[in-house]
C-alpha cells in the first residue's frame, strides 16, 4: 500500500448539509432555525445568555481577585523613620505618629538615609535597610506577626482594617 492509495472509511466523510437554498432540498424556508423569534435571525452574539450576566464575565479572571494568600505590609522607608520621634521605633509608635494609616504588617525598606541611631521593630525588613539601621548604630529586631500563623487578611477585607 502506497500513501497515495490511503482514503478515509467508506461514509467516514460527509458533505455538510446546505441549508437556505430553496425549498427543493432538505433545510429550505426556514433553513432549519424554526418560525421567527430571536435564534431565528442573525442576531444573537456569541456568548449572550438570554440577559444573564455571561459566563465570561462571571469568572474572576476578567476581572480580578483577591489572592486569599498575600501578604500584604505597609511600607516605611528610612527617610521616614529620620523624622520620627524617638530612638525606639514600633509598629504601634509608626501608627501613632500617622505614618502608617492601616492596621496591620510593618515592611522597613531602605529608601532615603539614616543619619542617627534608633531601635526599629518591625514585621520585615530589606536588606538595604538592616544594613543602613546597623551602620547608623541602631539595631533592627523582626517582630513576629500579630496574626500567627495565619496569613493576615487581605485589605479589601472588612476585618483588616479594625
Amino acid at each position: 500500500m502506497q500513501l497515495h492509495e490511503l482514503s478515509p472509511a467508506p461514509g467516514a466523510n460527509r458533505r455538510r448539509r446546505r441549508v437556505g437554498r430553496g425549498t427543493a432540498g432538505k433545510g429550505g424556508k426556514t433553513a432549519g432555525r424554526g418560525t421567527k423569534g430571536q435564534n431565528a435571525r442573525n442576531s444573537v452574539k456569541p456568548g449572550f445568555e438570554g440577559g444573564q450576566l455571561p459566563l465570561t464575565q462571571r469568572i474572576p479572571k476578567l476581572r480580578g481577585f483577591a489572592n486569599p494568600f498575600r501578604v500584604e505590609y505597609n511600607v516605611v522607608n528610612l527617610d521616614v523613620l529620620e523624622t520620627a520621634d524617638g530612638t525606639e521605633i514600633t509598629p504601634d509608635t509608626l501608627k501613632a505618629a500617622g505614618l502608617v494609616h492601616h492596621k496591620g504588617l510593618v515592611k522597613v525598606l531602605g529608601g532615603g538615609e539614616l543619619t542617627r541611631r534608633v531601635q526599629v521593630s518591625a514585621h520585615a525588613f530589606s536588606r538595604s535597610a538592616v544594613a543602613a539601621i546597623e551602620a547608623a548604630g541602631g539595631t533592627a529586631t523582626v517582630v513576629p506577626s500579630p496574626f500567627g500563623d495565619r496569613r493576615p487578611p487581605v485589605r479589601g477585607n472588612a476585618l483588616a482594617n479594625r
